[in-house]
């Protein structure tokens, strides 16, 4: 069960990117294009639609099978990755369908 740990890490650090990606959204205090693109793949693309969604349906699926979670994946990385997972679900729905922020 290493490689729950380990896809919950990945998706940890993509869910940090989707926060500096959001933040790049309102500010651009990086200057390098090819560093924002790399920020912005991996925010919105893996994070959104990959690894969050993943990790969260695997969290499901153990806690379906009454697996002890915690034994195998930290408490706050498993709280952190729902948590993202919540926060990316309402950054769809309030902004990126909101009419009036184009």
């Amino acid at each position: 069960m290493r490689w729950l740990h380990s896809l919950s890490r990945i998706a940890f650090v993509c869910n940090l990117f989707f926060l500096l990606s959001a933040l790049l959204q309102w500010t651009d205090f990086i200057k390098n294009e090819a560093v924002v693109s790399t920020i912005v793949i991996a925010g919105y693309v893996l994070a959104i639609f990959l690894f969050s969604p993943l990790v969260n349906v695997l969290y499901g699926a153990h806690w379906l099978l009454r697996k002890n979670l915690f034994a195998v994946v930290p408490r706050w990385l498993v709280f952190s990755n729902v948590f993202f997972l919540l926060l990316q679900i309402f950054f769809i729905i309030f902004y990126l369908n909101d009419t009036f922020h184009h």
